[in-house]
């Protein structure tokens, strides 16, 4: 299939809104999974699950039934990082999402501009909500840092040259008038999650990522990836 076969797929309002509809059954489902079945899940952590269903819908709750709910049979190397490449998804969704909207969208940027705008904003909120939770849990910021710096910057690089790329070469010139537009965002998002996991993989396996805890334990406390 031609890309623009593909585009053309993509670029139908009927089929936006369809998944639009998907996305948010998914994340009642999630909220209401959360609130009745896994409340014991640290409140940050909820809220990746929650984001993570909001830019993947269905597939997001997937990987969330598959790797984050006490109910899963064992925990494995596979599911922790999910559990990792999922938290920072949560972040660098939000830097990704408002970083498009602002340079495509907005700006009608060139792709170079687009990429580094989307980039960094994509950098800056998924590194924050990686350090910030390791403050919570009594951490220094400078050790926060320095602990997290290796490891996230590993993850978001991978997650965002696929996403990015994916975004800009599916979104061709649609601006946010266009279902294209926002249609190659969900798939970018989607491709670039699914992109950092082997990488979330190899951090844990080495010791740079700590996999988010074990959601079969009720009393983790662990919402950090260290």
């Amino acid at each position: 299939m031609s890309i623009d076969q593909i585009q053309s797929v993509l670029d139908t309002w009927t089929g936006l809104s369809i998944w639009l509809a998907l996305v948010v059954a998914s994340v009642v489902w999630v909220i209401y999974d959360l609130k009745t079945s896994n409340s014991h899940i640290p409140s940050i952590m909820q809220w990746v699950w929650i984001l993570t269903v909001l830019y993947s819908g269905p597939i997001g709750v997937a990987v969330y039934r598959y790797s984050g709910r006490k109910q899963i049979a064992t925990d494995n190397l596979s599911r922790k990082g999910f559990r990792s490449v999922a938290h920072c998804y949560s972040g660098c969704g939000m830097g990704e999402v408002l970083g498009v909207i602002i340079a495509v969208g907005l700006l009608a940027t060139g792709n170079l501009w687009a990429s580094i705008i989307t980039f960094v904003l994509a950098y800056v909120f998924g590194f924050a909500l990686n350090v910030g939770p390791m403050m919570q849990n009594g951490m220094a910021f400078k050790d926060a840092v320095k602990g997290a710096f290796v490891a996230e910057t590993i993850s978001i690089s991978v997650m965002e040259a696929v996403a990015i790329t994916v975004g800009l070469y599916l979104g061709g010139q649609a601006t946010m008038a266009d279902a294209l537009f926002w249609t190659s965002l969900y798939v970018s998002l989607t491709l670039g999650l699914f992109a950092a996991w082997p990488a979330n993989l190899l951090l844990i396996h080495f010791g740079l990522k700590g996999g988010m805890g074990d959601p079969r334990d009720e009393h983790s406390q662990h919402a950090h990836c260290h």
